[in-house]
Parts: structure tokens; C-alpha cells; sequence
């Protein structure tokens, strides 16, 4: 076996979908269903203005495979349309300056007015906006199509996916790897870390050091809109200061807190004080009560020190590969990562249109967190 992935959330099956054909790919997944954990928890939201200027390079340079995915890979639309407002609050004027920082952000934004704001999302008090800038290119994703896709052409190529498998311990043999797992022994030249929230300790298992990386819990909640409100067109709403966010989901209102408090790696559950805070928080910014919630959950956004995700060969351990800290962005830049983490496992040069944008391997070398 070329390549071990262990991890079959979105950033593992991207990447394997890359490899598959040009390698030989077993991914390893504990969970009974690939993408149990953040990638089946996602916003699912595609917007190019979100995160630092890595995350936002890699949203944009992943439009293209949204757009126009490999045939086959699916049979219907990745991409709905969904405009973006990112909310200027009455007294948030001073926030605009630092969001609008960058020349991609400003490139891809309009101001609107209060008034304008109004007339587009009606359940919002005037009284609590000042305007927004509004991002007419992002889209609302079909996550499991996209991840179900990835999952699909990686087995059409040859990759193995063996689910309900668990990582029991991982140690260097020859120039490779040796894995116990709960079904037996795996042995392979190389190791792709895409566990997630475990990845630091997929890495302690081989006797790699950390990161680190930290998971951080998120909240949603889906609530029953005020009878007689259709919101199916709406913008998905964003406030600037990121205290809160909301967006059209099937008929209800997907809303959070935004909220991000650290957590061990494992199977998060919503506390009740976080589903109460992103109820508080959009009741006070629409001055409506949540008549009802209908669904609640969380997930863990895993993060790297310069939440920049760490993809590439750890320094001096020969064959043991980052794929991981993608934190709330590996949908939206799971095309363009995948395509990149199998180029650098491979040993090629990374993509041009990534390199275009000025995405380079030392950006997202787990180097950068080692003593030089």
C-alpha cells in the first residue's frame, strides 16, 4: 500500500480522491459513516471573504471544481446561490475599515444601507443596523453531495474505504509505516494525518510531536420561522463582528452564536447555555421570539496556532504526512487542499492555480511550527 489516510471526513476523501490512480490508497475511518464528525455538522456555506487570506485563496482557487465538477462525480448541482450579508450593527461603523483590510475583500463587496439591508432580510430591527457589505458570490453547498463525490471517485480509482475501523497504534517499519488497527495490520509507505480533531493524537501515536492543534465547539440551532415569513431567498446574514450568523436551511433558520470554546477531540454535544446565547442573540437582533427550536447540534472546528490549515511532511519523520486544521473552512476548500496535499505527498509541484494566487508549500508546511 502507497498511502494510509487515516481520516474519511472531507479533508481525508479529498485528498484520496486525488491520490487514487496515481498511488495505492486504503483511508482508515473509525466511524461506522464516513464524515460522522465536523464535515456532516458543517453551515455549509461558500463564501470567499471568510477566514485569513490562505483560506480565502484556497475558497477562491476551489470555484472552479464547484462549478464544474469532475464528470461523473456527481449528478446535480454542488452550488446554490446565496448572497452574503456580513451586518454592520449600529455602532460597528469602526469595524469596517479592518474587515475591508484586504484588496480581495474590497474587490468583492458592496455596501448597502440600512434601508437596503431591510428590504432583503425584513425580520431585522432597524434599529440595530447601520448597513452591510454585501458578498453577491457566495453559495449554500450540498456537503454530502460534495463529500459522498469525493468518496465515489476515490473508490472508482482503487482506494479502499474501511469504515468502523479504528487506529490502534501506528510505528515506522522499513521505509514505511505499520498501523494496528481494530480489524489487523496495515502496512504502507506513507501516512496522510486527516483525522480531524484527533490528528495531534494520530501524530502521538507515531511519535510526532503536536501541532498544536485545537478543536473548538461550535453551536447551531434550527428554529421555526415567525408564521407567515418565507425566508427561502434570504441572504445568508454574518455580523461583521462574527458574534452571530444566520441563514435559510429547508424551510427554517439555521442560526449560532458563533461561538468557539476549546474542547478535547471527541463526539460534541450542544451545551445548553451556547443553544440559549444564539437564541438570545438573534431574538435581539430581530426583536422576535423563537417560537420553536427543532433541532440543535455541534461540531469541533479544528484549528492550527495561525488558523492556517498544516498540510505537508512532518520535518524529519520520513513518510508522515499534516493533512489537518482546517478549522470552519474544509468544505468550502476541500477541492483545492485535496489537490494540494496529494501533489506535495507525491512530491510535485503544487497546482498553478494555486501558485497563482500566491499559495505556496512553506504556508502550509507543518515546518513552520518547528524550531528551525
Amino acid at each position: 500500500m502507497d498511502c494510509l489516510v487515516i481520516g474519511a471526513g472531507i479533508a481525508g476523501a479529498s485528498v484520496a480522491a486525488s491520490l487514487a490512480g496515481r498511488a495505492s490508497v486504503a483511508v482508515l475511518e473509525a466511524e461506522a459513516h464516513a464524515g460522522y464528525h465536523a464535515t456532516g455538522r458543517s453551515a455549509a456555506l461558500y463564501s470567499a471573504l471568510y477566514g485569513n487570506a490562505t483560506i480565502r485563496a484556497l475558497t477562491r482557487a476551489s470555484l472552479e471544481y464547484f462549478r464544474t465538477p469532475p464528470q461523473g462525480m456527481v449528478k446535480q448541482a454542488l452550488l446554490r446561490e446565496r448572497s452574503t450579508l456580513f451586518l454592520i450593527g449600529t455602532g460597528q461603523e469602526a469595524l469596517v475599515p479592518c474587515f475591508t483590510a484586504d484588496a480581495d475583500v474590497r474587490e468583492r463587496t458592496t455596501r448597502l444601507s440600512a434601508e437596503a439591508v431591510s428590504a432583503r432580510v425584513p425580520l431585522l430591527q432597524p434599529d440595530r443596523v447601520a448597513g452591510a457589505l454585501l458578498d453577491a458570490t457566495s453559495a449554500d453547498i450540498d456537503v454530502d453531495l460534495l463529500h459522498q463525490g469525493f468518496l465515489r471517485a476515490a473508490r472508482a480509482a482503487g482506494a479502499q474505504l474501511r469504515l468502523g475501523e479504528s487506529l490502534r497504534g501506528l510505528e515506522p517499519v522499513g521505509g514505511g509505516w505499520r498501523a494496528q488497527t481494530s480489524a489487523g495490520v496495515i502496512e504502507a509507505g506513507m501516512v496522510i494525518n486527516a483525522a480531524g480533531a484527533w490528528a495531534d493524537e494520530v501524530a502521538a501515536m507515531a511519535g510526532v510531536a503536536p501541532v498544536p492543534l485545537q478543536p473548538l465547539r461550535r453551536t447551531a440551532v434550527l428554529i421555526e420561522l415567525p408564521e407567515g415569513v418565507d425566508a427561502s431567498e434570504w441572504p445568508a446574514v454574518v455580523a461583521i463582528d462574527e458574534s452571530q450568523y444566520f441563514k435559510p436551511d429547508a424551510g427554517l433558520l439555521l442560526i449560532s452564536a458563533a461561538d468557539e470554546t476549546p474542547s478535547p477531540p471527541c463526539d460534541a454535544q450542544p451545551e445548553e447555555l451556547d443553544v440559549a446565547i444564539a437564541v438570545d442573540r438573534f431574538e435581539t437582533l430581530t426583536g422576535r421570539p423563537v417560537r420553536r427550536v427543532r433541532h440543535r447540534w455541534a461540531g469541533l472546528r479544528v484549528f492550527s496556532p495561525d488558523r492556517t490549515p498544516v498540510v505537508g511532511f512532518e520535518p524529519g519523520v520520513p513518510g508522515f504526512f499534516w493533512c489537518a486544521g482546517q478549522g470552519g473552512y474544509g468544505i468550502q476548500t476541500s477541492p483545492a487542499l485535496g489537490r494540494a496535499a496529494a501533489a506535495l505527498a507525491l512530491g510535485d509541484a503544487l497546482p498553478q492555480e494555486l501558485l497563482a494566487m500566491g499559495i505556496g508549500a512553506k504556508s502550509l508546511s507543518p515546518a513552520r511550527f518547528r524550531p528551525a
